[in-house]
């Protein structure tokens, strides 16, 4: 073996097959020939981290990262977006919730459907907003309160006896579950049927990426705290207590480590979901954990860039767009009692610990109650789910109910704030410029302690099992003292200048595939149709009209699906594979991560140089550069991309560099068919499936009656005008998809030879297909299938065969076969490394 992953109770983890015994979720550790590494939770509820380097690597400089080609994005025309039907993914507490209630007002603004999943509790709080709500289950308090002793939903070492696990595994499956119900269920109250364009997802709803791998849509990824791998700093809930691999490594890799404790802890629930809902194959701990990072998702942060500053190995497919705030005092009247006590002396300290549980709330009111009497000071004290207060507060105490923030720490009512470090506290309190003491229960509150702390408008972070009295009482003195009030000041003029909701609503719109979303005939209408016959994208009025115009059949189209995620694109030990990619090839000391080694020593340009190499065989380059088609010269990468590829061994090895020319079809044009074959294949897919076409075609029937007959006569305008163009399509369709069976094949025949590993994961077009024109698909067993042997015949199909669902051999160890694929790799790089960078090559 090359390496073991191993639990704490020393049994090897196993994704495809669940253990007799039960798995310790507490604790991972992984050893191998260059790296041992353990990651566990500890009794204050945060990852302790341990590195042990067997051979040195210098520090990780912020180059090694590259700019993200992504597929489909219209650099240009970005601002210029179809309507769609958006799903907002949340799970977590208010704080989380809130800032993307502010961010779908603004999305309905624009014209787009709104639909807020997050559970039951904010209902009320999201209809309120003007925003459609969905109910994923789960409960936040109970999540809050597991979450103190379990961050990251990873459980710790007391849930382990008490039952939690069972309870809240549970819960997460009910989560998930609801959230892929959530991007096609009809609208509970109006009963409207919904069908998700695109998907907004915090990273704690962890179906996000799979519902849009089966649905084949866009999906950007937002939170309120770092989640993407960096140099400049280590996880949020990790604490690295001992490492070698020097500070920019370490916290690069602690990226990865806590990847792979949450996965240890959701993978069976995740691949149970993947495998039974969605027709989806199951991923691997090499293919799971660290997913999103792998596929390059795009990510919007909603966070100041004033308080927290974009990393430099952050790169294009990342923004940092600043606080997300939702006006919530406009019309607020504060009750009798709290404007008595506000106009009866000093401007009081704020404290409240929100959505956290408290095991001890009498004892933590005491301290609460003794600190501010000691430090002279007037405090408004809120209750929150933690029970504070209660009917013997002092008399310099009041008791808050439910007061909204930004009228309460606005205009100097209060003098300073006391909290838990929750996002959305930390975020508001600092907009009103009012200084921060933060005592962190978990998860990222330490990191916003820190924050605070660095920009100068607050004490360091006090943990809350080693709060006291003196403790407090001291942090309460700085906080409100003027050097505190003057850093506090200056940083809230900035967040004010960053008009965060804005700008995030920039960034989705950026990261978008618009030039595959957009409808062939009409722009400026989301496409939810594919023509297999004309090789047309079609809106849902588009494809109305021509229906209603006998110019088509709705039986003869698929339904489009404008992006696509590569599940089975092998990991790539550099670190555009990600940083579990990086933490295997470290921990297998592979020779790439040898190469790794050798190249940071000589030069930073001969790391980047050395991570870029098997990358640029791989990627997809869409700039500038153009291509001959028919006489004709054209840009490529515009609206939608198909792939030419020239006739090499070598390339066809590597996976093909592929020369992109205009077209109407993504660069993936087997994948969208394909995947929708996954989808089906189960009954509760195909019903799924056929869900969403009708709920296409009500949207189809609606945009009509709502049409003028000039409209309707420009798309029959515009679809006659196509239709002369058809033949070229179809060429260029067939072409593309050759490519896509050659680059498939190629990888088909590295794993075969290499053991058959691969990434575990995802449909793949087979070897063997049909023609273009032929609408069968050949099974496992070598049966063909054909659409009509389907409840609903779709004339026209373009064939793919199903995914392939290689032998796994129980003996074969997957490190092993993942080494020497990874071997393989560089075989093939390596040549053209040298070429490339002969002085280097020559001094290895």
């Amino acid at each position: 073996m090359s390496s073991t992953a191993t639990n704490e109770l020393g049994k090897k983890s196993e994704e495809r097959r669940p253990s007799a015994t039960p798995i310790n979720y507490s604790k991972y550790v992984a050893q191998g020939k260059g790296l041992d590494s353990s990651a566990s939770i500890n009794a204050d509820g945060r990852i302790s981290l341990h590195f042990d380097l067997k051979e040195g690597m210098p520090h990780m400089p912020p180059e090694h990262a590259q700019d993200v080609e992504e597929f489909g994005v219209d650099e240009k025309g970005w601002d210029v977006c179809p309507k769609m039907n958006i799903v907002i993914m949340i799970v977590g507490s208010r704080g989380d919730v809130q800032p993307y209630v502010a961010l779908g007002q603004q999305l309905l603004k624009d014209g787009h459907r709104v639909r807020i999943a997050t559970h039951e509790t904010f209902n009320k709080f999201v209809t309120d907003a003007g925003l459609e709500f969905f109910s994923i289950g789960g409960s936040p308090q109970d999540l809050m309160s597991y979450m103190v002793k379990n961050p990251g939903l990873m459980p710790g070492i007391e849930s382990l006896t008490n039952g939690d696990i069972v309870k809240k595994r549970k819960m997460l499956h009910e989560m998930i579950n609801g959230c892929w119900f959530s991007c096609h269920s009809p609208c509970p109250v109006s009963g409207r049927s919904f069908a998700a364009d695109a998907i907004i997802s915090n990273p704690p709803a962890f179906a996000h990426i799979h519902c849009a791998e089966a649905l084949g849509i866009p999906l950007l990824l937002s939170f309120t705290m770092p989640w993407s791998p960096t140099v400049a700093f280590p996880h949020p809930l990790v604490n690295i207590t001992t490492s070698n691999a020097g500070f920019g490594t370490s916290n690069y890799l602690s990226y990865a480590a806590a990847d792979l404790l949450t996965w240890q802890g959701v993978g069976d629930i995740i691949n149970h979901f993947r495998t039974t809902k969605l027709g989806l194959s199951p991923l691997s701990v090499h293919s799971g954990a660290g997913y999103v990072d792998r596929l390059k998702i795009p990510w919007t942060y909603c966070m100041s860039p004033a308080l927290v500053p974009k990393p430099d190995d952050w790169k294009n497919n990342i923004d940092v767009t600043g606080f997300y705030f939702l006006d919530l005092a406009s019309t607020y009247q504060p009750p009798p009692e709290l404007a008595a006590f506000l106009a009866a002396g000093e401007p009081p300290v704020y404290i409240g610990f929100g959505s956290v549980v408290v095991d001890d709330p009498v004892a933590l009111s005491q301290m609460v109650f003794d600190a501010t009497k000691q430090a002279g000071v007037r405090a408004l004290v809120s209750s929150g789910w933690g029970g504070l207060g209660g009917a013997s507060a002092p008399s310099h105490i009041h008791m808050l109910g439910n007061v909204p923030h930004d009228w309460l720490f606005d205009k100097d009512r209060v003098s300073a704030v006391v909290h838990h470090g929750g996002a959305g506290t930390t975020a508001i309190g600092l907009a009103k410029g009012r200084p921060t003491v933060v005592v962190p229960f978990f998860g990222d509150q330490g990191f916003w302690g820190n924050m605070i702390h660095k920009s100068g408008a607050g004490p360091q972070p006090i943990p809350h099992k080693e709060l006291t009295t003196e403790k407090l009482r001291d942090a309460i003195t700085f906080a409100i003292s003027p050097i505190a009030k003057k850093a506090a000041s200056d940083l809230a003029q900035k967040i004010h200048d960053e008009n965060g909701v804005a700008r995030g609503v920039d960034s989705f719109y950026k990261h978008l595939p618009l030039l595959n979303m957009r409808c062939a005939l009409d722009p400026s209408r989301v496409a939810v149709w594919w023509s297999p016959e004309q090789c047309l994208k079609l809106s849902a009025f588009a494809a109305q009209t021509l229906a209603d115009a006998k110019l088509i059949s709705l039986r003869s189209l698929v339904l489009h699906r404008p992006k696509e995620y590569r599940s089975r694109k092998k990991v790539v030990e550099s670190t555009a594979g990600g940083a579990n990619a990086v933490f295997w090839s470290l921990t297998n000391q592979t020779k790439f991560g040898g190469m790794l080694n050798s190249a940071v020593a000589k030069a930073d340009k001969g790391y980047v140089a050395a991570h870029g190499i098997f990358d640029a065989m791989q990627s997809i380059r869409a700039s500038s550069s153009k291509q001959k088609v028919e006489g004709k010269e054209r840009e490529r990468g515009h609206e939608g991309a198909v792939y030419q590829a020239k006739n090499h061994k070598k390339e066809a090895l590597a996976g093909a560099i592929k020369h992109l020319v205009q077209g109407k079809k993504p660069a993936t044009p087997g994948l969208p068919v394909q995947g929708t074959w996954a989808l089906t294949q189960s009954a509760y897919g195909k019903k799924v499936y056929d869900s969403q076409r009708m709920t296409r075609i009500a949207e189809g029937r609606d945009a009509v009656s709502f049409s003028t007959e000039s409209q309707r006569a420009y798309i029959i305008e515009r679809y006659k005008a196509e239709i002369c163009e058809t033949p070229t399509r179809q060429k260029m369709y067939h072409d593309a998809l050759q490519v896509e069976r050659m680059d498939s094949a190629s990888s088909s025949v590295d794993s075969d030879s290499e053991g058959g590993a691969g990434s575990g994961s995802g449909p793949v077009l087979g070897r063997e297909t049909s023609t273009f024109s032929s609408g069968q698909a050949r099974l496992d067993d070598g049966t063909i299938k054909s659409p009509e042997d389907s409840s609903e015949s779709i004339s026209g199909l373009p064939s793919v065969s199903p995914p392939l669902v290689e032998a796994h051999h129980e003996e074969e160890d997957e490190n092993a076969a993942f080494v020497r694929e990874m071997e393989l790799a560089m075989k093939l790089s390596l040549e053209e490394y040298e070429q490339m960078h002969p002085l280097l090559a020559k001094d290895d």
